[in-house]
């Protein structure tokens, strides 16, 4: 039967990251899947809770958290409640979220998990290929329309602007909020040039990884993923015809099943995991 647990642990600054686990009770010993979400992403947006049953029916334990400056609340988690923790994040805060996720799935409150396999959607994506590239308890990764830049989320002529006003306000279509975000993910940039470089990065991993991204993303162009790949050759490259940012995927969603360009993500990285 298909269980889900649900977990908070600290992150970044203290700040509370909210977990859930979904696995089937015969497989109470399966490897392990991390899901890292995107920008103005959450854990239970659209379809991630269908994708965390698909693993867990497959014979995966699959873990979903928000990063803890993403502007929700284990109070409310589908809702940007905190908009100062979100104005407040930066790309370091949240490498340093992934590792605290890390390290307490990896603590002995879930068993016999001492590796994991990680996924990261967009900006996760370009979070995971970098803490891929610090961490051998990662043991394969899968990106999904994943950024190779993280200055792709804005226009790069606004930047000076943002650093005068100091803040910048980026609209949410979904909620028309108008969310803002400091001026230190600039200064995090600039100050951790290297460490912050997802091509350099990726030329770093020694681990498996399936990079996968949809042929009319219509966010983040698949010249990324070609860029990805080109910094690492020996990882695996898959173009999904006609996939969008989301591989069809909505907030909120309704359906029962995956939509037919997620489905085909997730049997690519089902195959890929259990190589």
């Amino acid at each position: 039967m298909i269980q889900k647990e649900h977990f908070v642990t600290p992150g970044a600054k203290g700040k509370p990251i909210a977990i859930d686990l979904t696995y089937d009770d015969q497989f109470s010993n399966a490897p392990l899947i991390i899901f890292a979400h995107g920008f103005k992403g959450f854990k239970d947006w659209g379809t991630h809770n269908l994708v965390a049953q698909f693993f867990a029916e497959k014979g995966y334990r699959y873990l979903k958290f928000n990063f803890s400056h993403n502007g929700t609340t284990p109070e409310n988690l589908t809702e940007f409640e905190d908009l100062t923790a979100f104005s407040e994040n930066t790309f370091t805060y949240e490498l340093d979220d992934l590792k605290h996720v890390i390290d307490f799935a990896c603590s002995g409150v879930f068993p016999s998990v001492r590796e994991v396999y990680l996924i990261g959607h967009s900006m996760g994506g370009g979070i995971s290929v970098i803490a891929t590239a610090e961490d051998s308890r990662i043991k394969k990764l899968v990106t999904m329309a994943a950024v190779a830049t993280f200055r792709n989320l804005w226009p790069r002529q606004a930047e000076k602007q943002w650093k005068l006003q100091g803040v910048m306000y980026f609209p949410n279509a979904r909620t028309g909020q108008e969310m803002p975000i400091k001026a230190t993910l600039l200064d995090d940039l600039d100050r951790n040039p290297e460490r912050l470089n997802i091509v350099l990065r990726a030329a770093e991993i020694t681990q498996p990884w399936l990079i996968v991204h949809g042929d009319a993303d219509p966010t983040v162009a698949i010249d990324h993923a070609k860029e990805l790949h080109a910094a690492q050759p020996e990882a695996e490259l898959y173009f999904i015809p006609g996939a969008d940012h989301v591989f069809g995927g909505t907030h909120p969603y309704f359906d029962k099943t995956l939509p037919n360009d997620l489905l085909n993500f997730c049997n690519l990285a089902l195959a890929f995991f259990n190589k």
